[in-house]
Protein backbone atom coordinates (compact mmCIF):
# COMPACT_ATOMS: atom_id res chain seq x y z
CA UNK A 1 0.00 0.00 0.00
CA UNK A 2 1.07 3.85 -0.59
CA UNK A 3 1.69 5.96 2.24
CA UNK A 4 -1.40 7.65 3.83
CA UNK A 5 -1.83 10.75 5.78
CA UNK A 6 -4.18 9.28 8.03
CA UNK A 7 -3.30 5.86 9.48
CA UNK A 8 -7.35 4.33 8.66
CA UNK A 9 -7.42 1.06 10.58
CA UNK A 10 -10.41 0.37 12.87
CA UNK A 11 -7.61 -0.60 15.35
CA UNK A 12 -6.43 3.23 15.05
CA UNK A 13 -9.67 4.66 15.99
CA UNK A 14 -8.89 6.92 18.42
CA UNK A 15 -5.40 7.79 17.12
CA UNK A 16 -7.46 9.11 14.32
CA UNK A 17 -9.74 10.96 16.67
CA UNK A 18 -6.62 12.52 18.48
CA UNK A 19 -4.72 13.38 15.28
CA UNK A 20 -8.02 15.35 13.75
CA UNK A 21 -9.21 16.94 17.06
CA UNK A 22 -6.41 17.86 18.62
CA UNK A 23 -4.82 19.87 15.39
CA UNK A 24 -8.09 21.88 15.64
CA UNK A 25 -7.76 22.50 19.02
CA UNK A 26 -4.37 23.96 18.84
CA UNK A 27 -5.23 26.55 16.45
CA UNK A 28 -7.79 27.67 18.54
CA UNK A 29 -5.94 27.71 21.22
CA UNK A 30 -2.99 29.69 18.43
CA UNK A 31 -5.86 32.13 17.77
CA UNK A 32 -6.60 33.07 21.78
CA UNK A 33 -3.10 33.75 22.49
CA UNK A 34 -2.76 35.88 19.78
CA UNK A 35 -5.84 37.75 20.50
CA UNK A 36 -5.95 39.99 17.33
CA UNK A 37 -7.55 42.66 16.57
CA UNK A 38 -9.37 41.51 14.00
CA UNK A 39 -10.51 38.71 15.37
CA UNK A 40 -13.51 36.96 13.15
CA UNK A 41 -11.13 37.38 10.16
CA UNK A 42 -8.24 35.95 11.70
CA UNK A 43 -10.83 32.93 12.84
CA UNK A 44 -12.29 32.67 9.29
CA UNK A 45 -8.73 31.73 8.26
CA UNK A 46 -7.66 29.49 11.07
CA UNK A 47 -10.66 27.70 9.83
CA UNK A 48 -10.08 27.62 6.42
CA UNK A 49 -6.50 26.45 6.95
CA UNK A 50 -7.77 23.57 9.59
CA UNK A 51 -10.54 22.53 7.18
CA UNK A 52 -7.62 22.63 4.21
CA UNK A 53 -5.45 20.39 5.75
CA UNK A 54 -8.12 17.50 7.25
CA UNK A 55 -9.77 17.88 4.12
CA UNK A 56 -6.43 16.92 2.16
CA UNK A 57 -5.36 14.21 4.29
CA UNK A 58 -9.11 12.63 4.24
CA UNK A 59 -9.34 12.54 0.39
CA UNK A 60 -5.74 11.24 0.17
CA UNK A 61 -6.24 8.98 3.04
CA UNK A 62 -9.06 7.39 1.89
CA UNK A 63 -8.39 7.50 -1.76
CA UNK A 64 -5.43 5.03 -1.09
CA UNK A 65 -7.29 3.07 1.12
CA UNK A 66 -9.99 2.63 -2.04
CA UNK A 67 -7.28 1.22 -4.10
CA UNK A 68 -6.14 -1.47 -1.46
CA UNK A 69 -10.10 -2.24 -0.98
CA UNK A 70 -11.95 -5.90 -2.06
CA UNK A 71 -15.32 -5.21 -3.32
CA UNK A 72 -18.10 -6.53 -1.55
CA UNK A 73 -20.64 -5.01 1.15
CA UNK A 74 -17.99 -5.71 4.38
CA UNK A 75 -15.53 -3.69 2.57
CA UNK A 76 -18.39 -0.97 1.34
CA UNK A 77 -19.41 -1.05 5.21
CA UNK A 78 -15.86 -0.61 6.48
CA UNK A 79 -15.51 2.41 4.08
CA UNK A 80 -18.26 4.24 4.81
CA UNK A 81 -18.01 3.91 8.72
CA UNK A 82 -14.27 5.07 8.67
CA UNK A 83 -15.03 7.94 6.58
CA UNK A 84 -17.84 8.70 9.34
CA UNK A 85 -15.78 8.30 11.95
CA UNK A 86 -13.15 10.41 10.51
CA UNK A 87 -16.20 13.16 9.50
CA UNK A 88 -17.09 13.24 12.83
CA UNK A 89 -13.66 14.20 14.23
CA UNK A 90 -13.40 17.18 11.75
CA UNK A 91 -16.46 18.04 13.19
CA UNK A 92 -15.25 17.53 16.71
CA UNK A 93 -11.93 19.32 15.37
CA UNK A 94 -13.87 22.85 14.37
CA UNK A 95 -16.28 22.59 17.75
CA UNK A 96 -12.96 22.29 20.15
CA UNK A 97 -11.08 25.18 17.80
CA UNK A 98 -14.19 27.51 18.35
CA UNK A 99 -14.59 26.65 22.05
CA UNK A 100 -11.26 27.22 22.74
CA UNK A 101 -10.29 30.59 20.61
CA UNK A 102 -13.80 32.14 21.95
CA UNK A 103 -13.44 35.23 23.57
CA UNK A 104 -15.51 33.33 27.09
CA UNK A 105 -13.85 32.01 29.56
CA UNK A 106 -16.92 29.22 30.08
CA UNK A 107 -16.55 28.30 26.35
CA UNK A 108 -12.62 27.65 26.70
CA UNK A 109 -12.65 25.89 29.84
CA UNK A 110 -15.80 23.30 28.32
CA UNK A 111 -12.99 23.06 24.86
CA UNK A 112 -10.15 22.19 27.14
CA UNK A 113 -12.22 19.74 28.78
CA UNK A 114 -13.57 18.35 26.02
CA UNK A 115 -10.11 18.05 24.54
CA UNK A 116 -8.13 16.49 28.02
CA UNK A 117 -8.43 12.64 26.40
CA UNK A 118 -7.78 13.39 22.97
CA UNK A 119 -4.65 15.19 23.87
CA UNK A 120 -3.57 12.84 25.98
CA UNK A 121 -3.95 10.01 23.24
CA UNK A 122 -2.66 12.18 21.22
CA UNK A 123 1.09 12.61 23.59
CA UNK A 124 1.09 8.67 23.76
CA UNK A 125 0.83 8.54 20.38
CA UNK A 126 4.20 10.55 19.95
CA UNK A 127 6.06 8.82 23.04
CA UNK A 128 5.46 5.23 20.53
CA UNK A 129 6.52 7.08 18.15
CA UNK A 130 9.33 8.09 19.02
CA UNK A 131 10.78 5.29 21.63
CA UNK A 132 8.64 2.34 19.57
CA UNK A 133 6.07 -0.08 21.12
CA UNK A 134 8.27 -2.51 22.35
CA UNK A 135 10.28 0.67 24.01
CA UNK A 136 7.54 1.88 25.91
CA UNK A 137 7.94 2.53 29.40
CA UNK A 138 5.64 1.08 31.69
CA UNK A 139 4.73 3.99 33.89
CA UNK A 140 3.62 5.40 30.48
CA UNK A 141 -0.23 4.17 30.76
CA UNK A 142 -0.26 5.18 34.61
CA UNK A 143 0.34 8.35 33.91
CA UNK A 144 -1.54 8.78 31.16
CA UNK A 145 -4.50 7.56 33.18
CA UNK A 146 -4.33 10.63 35.16
CA UNK A 147 -3.56 13.19 32.59
CA UNK A 148 -6.99 14.40 31.64
CA UNK A 149 -7.54 14.93 35.04
CA UNK A 150 -4.72 16.98 35.90
CA UNK A 151 -5.53 19.07 32.51
CA UNK A 152 -9.23 19.31 33.51
CA UNK A 153 -8.50 20.55 37.18
CA UNK A 154 -6.11 22.79 35.94
CA UNK A 155 -8.97 24.24 32.89
CA UNK A 156 -11.37 24.59 36.09
CA UNK A 157 -8.74 26.09 38.45
CA UNK A 158 -8.36 29.17 35.68
CA UNK A 159 -11.97 29.25 35.28
CA UNK A 160 -12.97 30.16 38.76
CA UNK A 161 -15.84 30.13 40.27
CA UNK A 162 -17.22 33.23 40.28
CA UNK A 163 -19.42 34.25 38.90
CA UNK A 164 -21.76 31.45 39.66
CA UNK A 165 -22.69 30.69 35.89
CA UNK A 166 -19.42 29.04 35.68
CA UNK A 167 -20.53 26.16 37.45
CA UNK A 168 -21.74 25.01 34.54
CA UNK A 169 -17.92 24.68 32.76
CA UNK A 170 -17.54 22.71 36.25
CA UNK A 171 -20.04 20.14 35.35
CA UNK A 172 -19.88 19.89 32.12
CA UNK A 173 -15.80 18.78 32.14
CA UNK A 174 -16.80 17.04 35.08
CA UNK A 175 -19.13 14.75 32.97
CA UNK A 176 -17.18 14.38 30.28
CA UNK A 177 -13.95 13.00 32.43
CA UNK A 178 -16.17 10.86 33.21
CA UNK A 179 -17.92 10.01 29.81
CA UNK A 180 -15.09 10.38 27.28
CA UNK A 181 -12.54 7.85 28.79
CA UNK A 182 -15.12 5.24 28.75
CA UNK A 183 -16.20 6.17 25.30
CA UNK A 184 -12.55 5.52 24.05
CA UNK A 185 -12.34 2.50 25.58
CA UNK A 186 -14.89 0.96 24.17
CA UNK A 187 -14.47 2.09 20.82
CA UNK A 188 -10.69 0.78 21.31
CA UNK A 189 -12.32 -2.51 22.59
CA UNK A 190 -14.92 -3.00 20.12
CA UNK A 191 -13.08 -1.88 16.87
CA UNK A 192 -9.67 -3.79 17.78
CA UNK A 193 -11.69 -7.22 18.75
CA UNK A 194 -10.92 -9.65 16.08
CA UNK A 195 -12.68 -12.10 17.38
CA UNK A 196 -16.32 -10.41 16.59
CA UNK A 197 -14.51 -8.31 13.36
CA UNK A 198 -17.57 -8.24 11.09
CA UNK A 199 -20.64 -9.76 13.45
CA UNK A 200 -22.43 -5.97 13.49
CA UNK A 201 -24.90 -7.27 16.71
CA UNK A 202 -22.44 -8.43 18.57
CA UNK A 203 -19.87 -5.78 18.18
CA UNK A 204 -22.48 -3.52 19.50
CA UNK A 205 -23.54 -5.78 22.15
CA UNK A 206 -19.85 -5.44 23.24
CA UNK A 207 -19.64 -2.11 23.08
CA UNK A 208 -23.20 -1.44 25.52
CA UNK A 209 -21.37 -4.11 27.59
CA UNK A 210 -17.54 -2.33 27.65
CA UNK A 211 -19.39 1.54 28.00
CA UNK A 212 -21.45 0.70 31.00
CA UNK A 213 -18.65 -1.25 33.03
CA UNK A 214 -16.25 1.75 32.07
CA UNK A 215 -18.97 4.41 33.19
CA UNK A 216 -20.23 2.35 36.45
CA UNK A 217 -18.58 2.42 39.91
CA UNK A 218 -16.23 -0.22 39.32
CA UNK A 219 -15.28 1.71 35.66
CA UNK A 220 -12.28 3.76 37.93
CA UNK A 221 -14.06 6.84 36.77
CA UNK A 222 -14.36 8.30 39.95
CA UNK A 223 -10.51 8.71 41.42
CA UNK A 224 -9.86 10.78 38.54
CA UNK A 225 -13.05 12.95 38.27
CA UNK A 226 -11.92 13.69 42.26
CA UNK A 227 -8.05 14.75 41.59
CA UNK A 228 -9.32 17.16 38.39
CA UNK A 229 -12.44 18.64 41.11
CA UNK A 230 -9.50 18.70 44.12
CA UNK A 231 -6.83 20.18 41.52
CA UNK A 232 -9.48 22.47 40.43
CA UNK A 233 -10.66 24.14 44.41
CA UNK A 234 -6.94 24.19 45.57
CA UNK A 235 -6.51 26.39 42.24
CA UNK A 236 -9.44 28.68 42.93
CA UNK A 237 -8.30 29.00 46.59
CA UNK A 238 -4.69 29.78 45.57
CA UNK A 239 -6.25 32.37 43.60
CA UNK A 240 -8.28 33.80 45.84
CA UNK A 241 -5.51 34.12 48.43
CA UNK A 242 -3.50 35.78 46.43
CA UNK A 243 -6.05 38.14 45.18
CA UNK A 244 -6.56 39.44 48.99
CA UNK A 245 -3.14 39.61 49.67
CA UNK A 246 -3.19 41.97 46.67
CA UNK A 247 -5.94 43.60 47.78
CA UNK A 248 -4.19 43.87 51.66
CA UNK A 249 -1.21 45.55 49.95
CA UNK A 250 -2.77 47.96 47.79
CA UNK A 251 -4.73 49.45 50.54
CA UNK A 252 -1.91 49.66 52.86
CA UNK A 253 -0.03 51.77 50.02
Amino acid sequence: MPPALLPLSQYEATTIVALLTVGGALAGLAVRIWSPARSRLVMGCTAAGVFAVHFTATVQSFSVMHQGLATGTLASLYFGGLLAGVVGSVIAAFVAMLLIASPSQVKATIGFGLMAVPFTSWAVVWVVSVVGFLNVPTAVPTIARWVPAVLVGSALAWCGLRPARRAVAWVLNLVLLWLLPALFTAVQAVLGTRVLAGDIPEMLLMGRQVLSAALGPDGGALPTILLALAIGLVGVGVQEILSRRGSRQGASQ
